[in-house]
């Protein structure tokens, strides 16, 4: 069944993932400017920056190595996940992976302006963008996931 609205969902395995559309969607540019300083930083195209909500919200780096051996693992059933990964263009969009319990989730979206000019208007510096970001994803996602 697909609902239409921005109601939270009855069922609690399900949550999560609307509380993260909502922070993702409300943090649209710092999270475009994490994730291209933190690619700059990096200096790796093959890391991904991820969302790891467990025990408390916070980020991590996801390597697309590891996304593909997790693959294998569960029978290509994140085939996507890589195709997304491999085509798009950091410079224009971002992708992040949510890791809930036993659950991924694709964040793909086209900021704008653009990640670099995200990057550019930022007034602090990476570490504290992402503490800032952290400490917003821990009072608005629940960790109940």
């Amino acid at each position: 069944m697909i609902q239409f609205g921005n109601s939270l969902p009855d069922d609690q395995v399900n949550q999560w993932r609307f509380q993260l559309d909502m922070f993702v969607e409300e943090n649209q540019r710092s999270l475009a400017a994490l994730a291209w300083g933190l690619l700059q930083e990096w200096d790796n195209n093959q890391e991904t920056l991820g969302i790891d909500l467990q025990p408390q919200p916070h980020f991590v780096c996801c390597s697309r190595q590891s996304i593909g051996e997790l693959n294998q693992k569960v029978n290509r059933q994140i085939q996507e996940i890589l195709g997304v990964l491999d085509g798009y263009n950091p410079e224009e969009e971002v992708v992040i992976i949510a890791i809930g319990k036993g659950q991924l989730k694709l964040i793909n979206f086209k900021p704008e302006p653009s990640p670099p000019l995200c990057f550019e208007q930022i007034s602090s510096n990476l570490e504290q963008l992402i503490e800032d970001l952290e400490g917003l994803m821990v009072k608005q996602i629940s960790s109940q996931t």
